[in-house]
């Protein structure tokens, strides 16, 4: 399995995008941002809907509402987040594969926490229908939080390892 992926990962480093990324001045940096910007958009909606499940922020809409509005703008970043994260990559995926952080980021706590926001995404519609949201919704509302934490930690720590 492992020669798989390894084999997919030199494939990736000599696609078109792949080798631009790695040789191009501008395009790393540039992608970077791009991921960076997707990352907002992402974490940021998931932070709004997961405080108003804990039970902080304005009140002004239930969880459920928020949750409906802000449920487009969260996959437009997450979409924005996979794009620009596939790019980064492609520009060195070898390196990356050995890497002791990515793989704790991207194996166990990215799955993790994805599979954990669209089952709070889910479950928002009937946690939030009125102001006062359940202890389950509160407890998964931090957990969301905390998860998402952990993969930022991990990500901070690639260059480390």
């Amino acid at each position: 399995m492992y020669g798989l992926l390894v084999g997919f990962a030199k494939w990736l480093e000599g696609t078109p995008w792949g080798i631009g990324v790695r040789t191009s001045l501008w395009a790393y940096p540039f992608t970077q941002l791009v991921h960076f910007t997707g990352l907002s958009i992402w974490l940021g909606t998931n932070l709004a809907l997961d405080l108003r499940l804990v039970g902080l922020g304005k009140k002004r809409e239930t969880a459920a509402q928020l949750r409906d509005d802000l449920f487009a703008w969260n996959w437009i970043g997450f979409c924005i987040v996979l794009l620009g994260g596939l790019l980064l990559f492609s520009a060195s995926a070898t390196t990356f594969l050995v890497n002791v952080a990515f793989r704790w980021k991207l194996g166990v706590f990215v799955p993790l926490a994805l599979l954990w926001h669209i089952f709070v995404q889910w479950k928002a519609r009937d946690w939030g229908v009125t102001e006062n949201t359940p202890a389950i919704a509160k407890f998964a509302g931090l957990a969301e939080i905390l998860l998402w934490i952990c993969v930022i930690w991990w990500a901070v720590q690639i260059p480390n390892h």
